[in-house]
């Protein structure tokens, strides 16, 4: 065996058993239904999966075929590569797996440039190299996203790719333009990598001044490239300036309430990972005043300071970090790792018990920090990721696939559905499909979000789940099957659908769903339900 692999063997077990970790949680997240498996991904990753299949079977970047051009993604590069594999002589159930795995592939790469990361600012320290590698690999949050066919595992590997050649420049002197497109790549794959590029493009007028005027220049020239070229693609193609999730998500709702929001979830997000562990690497890092730890610092505190912008994502419940911070946690691991290996440095030197066991207390640490960073949801968190669980919305896939199967035996090609959830009901059933909530209906998302009248508007505020015309949705466009008319607290608005459902639908059982169908529709298959009058 070669000093090389002896030294790195370690680490390829780790990757090894990540493997094997992955592929467990993939299956995990499969279902059958009458007697075929069925691999589905979160629900908004399906969304842009409808749009891949489109896309590849020639319809164009659409999320109806025939429909308005309505850009209802932010990815568009993740689309794209969704699109390829739907290109392939694949059954529909299956394709998913393709992404997920291409999730494990990618996340997996990620640790390989997370080991580099931490080798670089701990001198090569095992400990520490192997510790950011163990906490990234296992984090619950990072691998529900990435393994569930978003694009947070790339984004994550772009993070951590992108800012292990930036320390490399820093500790060469000489600032690489070839990021700067590297960084404009990024922002075709998520729109909002652009807060990235911004940090990088700081940091390389900041820390190489002999360079500035022409990191300067070819860094807005390259942003200003890429941001043109996509919004140029979006007027033509889309007839808008920017993405309709923008619409969707950022008006209609005052922006202090907003950032309110955005702050309560942060602070619910640090108090799940326990308040002191959270704030250990950055104390160190402030006191060190080491430019590459502060670098990081500075990367996971500017994606921070925007998912507080944003308001947070729309999935703070779960707990953990959401998209938006998940992809610079693993630099944040980096970062824990070396504050413990210098509190163990410490505390070994001032000490005259045996450094051995300060090791082990350090592993031990490592370990309950771990823990403790997956433990926001108490135990079944805990469970879920230790694979003893099932991961999250695996229960809501399968009813969502399920209620799509039952809606394409009962219409014709020609029917049109309305649903809540917008991923796997029209991509399963591909049928038309009217989106109450607005992703994909460019009026909805340019309406006022709802406001609670009486609960606390930190804990209402729902972005993207939160704009609802049922007179336009349901009264004019007139879809022959509602699938779904509310979800969660929408369901407060649900009379507001009633005067537009009553005396036109009739309630029905949709193979073991209840669903509203539209009374004389030429589009239903009437023999294939069960009206609830029979």
């Amino acid at each position: 065996m070669t000093k090389s692999l002896k030294e790195n063997a370690g680490f390829l077990l780790i990757l090894l058993i990540y493997f094997a970790y992955s592929l467990i949680f993939i299956l995990r997240t499969s279902f059958t239904i009458e007697g075929e498996r069925f691999f589905s991904l979160f629900d908004d990753a399906m969304i842009s999966m409808r749009y891949a299949k489109n896309f590849a079977e020639g319809h164009g970047l659409v999320f109806n075929p025939s429909g308005e051009r309505v850009e209802g993604f932010t990815n568009p590069l993740w689309v794209l590569y969704m699109a390829v594999f739907h290109l392939l002589p694949v059954a529909q159930s299956k394709i998913s797996l393709f992404i997920q795995l291409s999730g494990a592939f990618f996340l997996a790469v990620n640790l390989i440039y997370v080991k580099k990361i931490a080798g670089m600012l701990s001198n090569e320290n095992r400990f520490v190299s192997y510790s950011a590698v163990v906490l990234t690999a296992f984090y619950l949050p990072l691998n529900t996203y990435g393994l569930q066919g978003t694009e947070t595992g790339l984004l994550a590997l772009f993070v951590s790719l992108v800012s292990y050649l930036a320390l490399k420049c820093i500790a060469a002197g000489d600032f690489k333009k070839s990021i700067f497109v590297l960084l404009g790549i990024g922002t075709l794959v998520r729109i909002d990598m652009a807060v990235f590029y911004i940090v990088i493009f700081l940091f390389a007028l900041a820390l190489f001044p002999s360079q500035r005027h022409r990191n300067l220049i070819y860094g807005i020239f390259v942003f200003l490239l890429f941001a043109a070229g996509q919004t140029l693609f979006r007027v033509v193609y889309y007839d808008d300036v920017l993405p309709n999730t923008y619409y969707l998500k950022m008006t209609g709702y005052p922006l202090l309430l907003r950032v309110a929001r955005g702050f309560f979830v942060y602070w619910q997000f640090i108090k799940g990972m326990n308040p002191v562990i959270f704030a250990t690497p950055f104390v160190l890092t402030l006191f060190r005043r080491d430019r590459s730890a502060l670098f990081l610092f500075a990367v996971f505190l500017a994606q921070s300071l925007y998912s507080v912008y944003v308001g947070g994502d729309a999935w703070e419940k779960w707990g953990g970090s959401n998209r938006f911070i998940s992809i610079a946690m693993p630099l944040f691991f980096v970062l824990f790792a070396m504050s413990v290996e210098e509190l163990r440095l410490f505390i070994s030197e001032h000490s005259r018990i045996r450094e051995s066991r300060f090791k082990y207390a350090a592993c031990f640490l490592i370990i309950a920090a771990l823990v403790s960073f997956n433990s926001y949801g108490g135990a079944k968190s805990i469970k879920e990721s230790l694979l003893l669980k099932d991961s999250l919305h695996v229960f809501d896939n399968r009813i969502a696939a399920d209620m799509a199967l039952a809606v394409k035996k009962a219409t014709t090609l020609d029917a049109s559905i309305a649903v809540v959830w917008s991923g796997a009901i029209p991509y399963f059933s591909e049928r038309p499909t009217v989106d109450l909530l607005g992703k994909n209906d460019r009026k909805i998302a340019r309406t006022a979000m709802r406001q609670s009248p009486g609960e606390d508007g930190l804990t209402f505020f729902w972005p993207g789940h939160l704009k609802l015309d049922y007179s336009y949705s349901i009264g004019e466009l007139k879809p022959d099957v509602l699938v779904q008319i509310c979800i969660d607290r929408l369901c407060d608005y649900m009379n507001e659908a009633v005067p537009f459902i009553k005396g036109v639908y009739g309630k029905a059982r949709i193979g073991g769903h209840t669903m509203f169908v539209r009374t004389g529709s030429a589009n239903i298959l009437w023999e294939k339900i069960l009206l609830a009058d029979h």
